[in-house]
């Protein structure tokens, strides 16, 4: 991660709802894997060099089939976010507000987290920057990618 005081992960999802896991077909393994180790990867056409997430099985840009995942830097830009008021799963109605983001790591990559803080007073922009906190979930194996303002 770069710049900043370290914030300690605070688990955003309530026990009661499933940790995101790697789909059957392997699709996303790599990306899964990647987090496990607090890198970020996304898919990269060999034919066009255009980068993409979430993977698919043909570039989106060109339809080639060229496709190999690279590491980029942990870090994007707030295209999109959000505070939700609503809960969406009676699991959530403790939690809410809580504030979810799209954040492109590279152009035509795109991830979708909750962002970190206080979502009363974190001031959010459009195109600010944004850094990746990995947090893990040790007894599942997994680890999500969350941000907070860069």
């Amino acid at each position: 991660m770069t710049g900043g005081p370290e914030i300690e992960p605070v688990p955003y999802l309530a026990g009661a709802l499933a940790l995101p896991e790697a789909r059957p077909d392997g699709i996303d393994r790599a990306f899964w894997d990647a987090a496990r180790s607090h890198r970020l990867v996304v898919q990269r056409c060999g034919s066009c060099s255009a980068a993409q997430l979430p993977p698919e099985i043909v570039c989106t840009a060109c339809q080639a089939r060229d496709l190999d995942w690279h590491q980029v830097d942990p870090v994007g830009v707030l295209t999109s976010f959000t505070r939700v008021w609503h809960p969406v799963h009676p699991a959530l109605v403790d939690q809410v507000p809580y504030l979810v983001g799209v954040v492109e790591v590279a152009p035509g990559a795109r991830l979708v987290g909750n962002i970190l803080g206080d979502p009363h007073r974190t001031d959010l922009r459009f195109d600010m920057a944004m850094e990746a906190v990995f947090e893990d979930h040790d007894e599942q194996d997994v680890t999500l990618i969350q941000w907070r303002p860069a």
